[in-house]
């Protein structure tokens, strides 16, 4: 008996007899990867801009806290500016006008100066009878600038704080919106991969978008997920 002149066809391989099958599975994967990518960016876009309206909004406010306090320091240099005036003039060797200038004084004192003010008042007349040789004013009171700045600076820290947070959001929205491109792009060429016959040609073009899909995918990964609410 003669041996067969041919040999007899091998059989094809798993991955070309289901190369279709794993087009599929690959095209709802990133499917649903890309719907994730996007989802996520969205919910960032929205992070930032409520950052950013808060942010704002806290800016307005501590310009306003700052153009208060401002306002209170300049109403109080001047009248230091009066109050120093009237204890020199109730230095004056005429009874009557240095006992019209301390009168002045106590009544300007007690109607205008503040509670903390005052403090400021009573630190640098103290600094300067300790230290003739340096002046100090109570404009320069630390406590006395803590008082009048101090919430401007916390709410400037605070506005600052929201508006990083909203450049941040922003930057991650971006990112995913470029991985939402590289991952559309991979089921572009699966859907190409799908329809094209040759097996060789199907397998670069699977190759290709699966190596996108991951570079996507683990880009995609590194970044916080988001909840709603």
């Amino acid at each position: 008996m003669s041996s067969e002149s041919s040999a007899a066809p091998q059989p094809l391989s798993f991955l070309r007899a289901n190369m279709e099958i794993v087009i599929a599975i690959l095209l709802g994967l990133v499917s649903i990867a890309t719907a994730y990518a996007s989802f996520q960016s969205t919910l960032y876009d929205g992070n930032m801009t409520q950052n950013y309206t808060k942010g704002s909004n806290l800016s307005t406010e501590a310009e306003s806290l700052y153009l208060e306090g401002n306002q209170q320091y300049v109403q109080d240099a001047q009248l230091f500016d009066r109050l120093t005036d009237l204890q020199l003039d109730a230095q004056n060797p005429d009874p009557g006008i240095a006992a019209a200038a301390q009168e002045k004084y106590d009544i300007i004192y007690f109607q205008s100066v503040s509670e903390e003010f005052g403090a400021a008042i009573d630190w640098a007349d103290q600094q300067n009878a300790a230290d003739p040789e340096v002046y100090y004013s109570p404009l320069d009171n630390e406590d006395y600038q803590a008082f009048l700045f101090g919430t401007y600076a916390e709410t400037k820290d605070q506005a600052d704080a929201m508006i990083a947070a909203g450049d941040e959001a922003n930057s991650l929205s971006d990112r995913l919106t470029l991985n939402t491109v590289l991952m559309a792009l991979s089921l572009f060429l699966l859907g190409i991969a799908a329809l094209v016959k040759k097996f060789r040609v199907q397998a670069i073009l699977v190759s290709v978008a699966v190596v996108i899909f991951v570079v996507a995918a683990a880009l995609t990964a590194a970044i916080p997920m988001l909840w709603l609410g």
